[in-house]
């Protein structure tokens, strides 16, 4: 469990880095970028790793209906995921898809996993959404995007199609099937 308290804690800090200490991140230039880059990396590693190891050690028990809730809103987040690249009309309408994603990602995890490390792990990229959403927020005002061509959002509709069905079939290679048996 320790690596991934440590692998949390470096993911956070890299991304909270421009937010908490913005003339120094600014003074380092492209070093500073490199360094959030490093550290996110290492700290995704230490959260995958540690994660992988953590004794299971349940906290309740998930109830059987959560796992379609699960995949309703591992497609919502797969599409957050994909608006956050996008240039379609729907891009404009959302300030921080990619943080939707994570905060979507992150109950989606939760409703189906009731042991300690997928609290520990799940919860605090919840909370680390959270409060990047709040920081953002307070420091820049909000300028909607110009949208984009519809065609663009049915693109993205399909690339989250697909993909949601590479994601799927890697748990289910990685013997976690997101399926109800």
């Amino acid at each position: 469990m320790t690596l991934l308290v440590l692998g949390l804690a470096l993911w956070i800090g890299a991304h909270f880095f421009k937010r908490i200490l913005p003339d120094l991140r600014q003074s380092m230039g492209n070093a500073g970028r490199g360094l959030v880059t490093v550290l996110s990396l290492a700290g995704l590693v230490l959260m995958i790793w540690g994660y992988r190891q953590a004794a299971v050690i349940d906290v309740w028990q998930p109830p059987v209906w959560a796992t379609h809730l699960n995949n309703l809103l591992m497609l919502l987040a797969v599409f957050f995921l994909g608006l956050a690249h996008s240039k379609g009309r729907l891009r404009a309408r959302f300030r921080h898809p990619m943080l939707i994603s994570v905060k979507i990602w992150a109950v989606a995890h939760l409703l189906v996993n009731g042991d300690l490390a997928s609290i520990v792990l799940f919860g605090g990229m919840l909370a680390w959404a959270v409060i990047s959403v709040i920081l953002i927020n307070r420091a820049e005002p909000w300028v909607p995007r110009t949208p984009g061509a519809p065609m663009r959002d049915v693109i993205l509709v399909v690339a989250t199609l697909v993909a949601f069905g590479v994601i799927a079939g890697i748990h289910t290679w990685l013997g976690v099937s997101p399926f109800p048996g």
